[in-house]
């Protein structure tokens, strides 16, 4: 039981300091005008992590194309996954990089991006403590499981609609990118419940269908139709991911505007 309570104690008091900065630096912000906006702007950017996912995607992608696998299974495993990759074949640590750029566009844009709309840079602030959190403290086997079972059941719940989002801007994005809509669609929709996570099925699936190739974590799960992607299709996921992007952040200013447009008029004495 402590080691329940210890995991959840931590998490929310690293989420509400985060919070409360954030919301001092909205507050600081908006006694300074322009130069306001320009800081709360550096301060997201800050909570984001885009440019670091393409350029370490883009590292493993380069090694496989030299046939450096060893390299490639130790950037994959040092930038962009959790799980042991000192065996993986070339097909494997393709999939592990395909499926962490799938998944990051709801935890570095998308779920920040929203939770800053709603609740501003102390929103996307405690988002990001709490997702983490999560990814070193998500435990679900192991001696440490309960210490970060509060952390990962809240980052599951704070990603719930993030993730539904990025994965339907997935399936536009694909068709922008030159890929496949349809095939994006007919994966999501039959692979998104076979993650053990009820969020990461979403973008992994939709990404698999409109690639056309197989994502699999070995003894976990297995997305999509077709061969395991190669180095290219590391390139071309990353395609699908800046279309997504824009997708994405298009559809959540759109929504700002709409209840901005929509909402009840300022009283005014």
């Amino acid at each position: 039981m402590w080691l329940l309570t210890g995991g959840a104690a931590l998490t929310l008091g690293a989420a509400g300091f985060a919070g409360a900065v954030g919301a001092t630096v909205s507050a600081l912000a908006g006694h300074l005008g322009v130069a306001g906006l320009v800081l709360e702007a550096l301060a997201l950017t800050c909570l984001l992590s885009v440019r670091g996912l393409v350029r370490a995607a883009r590292e493993v992608a380069g090694q496989l194309r030299r046939e450096d696998l060893v390299a490639a299974r130790r950037a994959v495993g040092y930038h962009l996954v959790s799980r042991p990759t000192a065996e993986l074949d070339e097909g494997h640590v393709a999939s592990a990089a395909v499926e962490s750029v799938a998944e990051n566009l709801t935890d570095s844009l998308v779920a920040p991006a929203l939770f800053f709309l709603v609740g501003g840079l102390a929103g996307a602030a405690v988002y990001r403590v709490v997702n983490t959190a999560d990814a070193m403290l998500g435990y679900r086997l192991g001696t440490l499981e309960y210490f970060g079972k509060v952390t990962a059941r809240l980052d599951d719940l704070l990603n719930l609609v993030p993730a539904r989002l990025a994965g339907l801007s997935l399936v536009l994005g694909a068709g922008l990118a030159g890929e496949s809509s349809r095939g994006a669609l007919a994966s999501l929709r039959r692979d998104r419940r076979r993650t053990a996570s009820p969020n990461a099925g979403w973008t992994m699936a939709a990404m698999a269908g409109a690639l056309g190739v197989t994502l699999e974590k070995p003894g976990a799960y297995r997305l999509g139709a077709g061969a395991l992607p190669v180095a290219a299709d590391v390139e071309r996921a990353l395609r699908v991911f800046g279309a997504a992007v824009c997708v994405s952040l298009g559809v959540l200013v759109a929504a700002c505007l709409v209840g901005r447009l929509t909402g009840p008029p300022i009283q005014t004495l």
